[in-house]
């Protein structure tokens, strides 16, 4: 199935209109957009995007879109994800930069953002939810979770340290495997 460049970009313009919260939303958003009603791609090819663009510089929703266009179209359908997916935030921001000091203020607009941030958890424990099924499959890979969990949350170690650190253990852990037979 060929997706024209017009509906990539037009459906990535509409999820970036629902993507406050950042990175992690887009995740439920895709697969009820990408996955289940247009069956575009599959479901382990976008939490794979995903993971992949948590590793990547920039922002990863930006990130997943661009993964996710190239997939369907190229070079083009890349473009036009990316494109889609900055329009809708870039226009909100020119359009209220104005007026955003004096919204700030107002009461319902505070209710407002108190709604879409209980919201935005609700997507990010939906995101987690995904991603833990895919990636802790086994015993190493709960201890190697855990292990990270604990280094970066109570010691302060490094993020791009603890990726590093799970890749390498990962690597070797696959080449042990394959040297046992498994």
């Amino acid at each position: 199935m060929k997706v024209s460049i017009f509906n990539i970009f037009i459906l990535f313009f509409k999820v970036g209109a629902l993507l406050l919260g950042g990175g992690y939303v887009i995740v439920p958003l895709l697969v009820s957009e990408v996955v289940e009603k247009r069956q575009w791609i599959s479901k382990d090819e976008l939490l794979n995007y995903c993971a992949i663009s948590q590793c990547l510089p920039g922002i990863i929703a930006v990130n997943t879109a661009v993964f996710t266009g190239y997939k369907l179209r190229g070079k083009y359908g890349a473009l036009a994800a990316a494109v889609g997916m900055c329009a809708t935030p870039f226009i909100a921001i020119v359009c209220l930069a104005s007026i955003l000091g004096q919204l700030t203020h107002m009461p319902m607009v505070k209710n407002i953002f108190w709604g879409v941030g209980i919201g935005i958890i609700i997507m990010i424990f939906l995101t987690v939810k995904e991603l833990w099924a895919k990636s802790v499959v086994d015993k190493f890979t709960l201890l190697l979770f855990i292990l990270i969990f604990a280094a970066t949350a109570f010691f302060n170690f490094s993020p791009v340290l603890s990726i590093i650190f799970a890749a390498v253990l990962g690597i070797l852990y696959k080449l042990m495997q394959k040297r046992m037979g498994k």
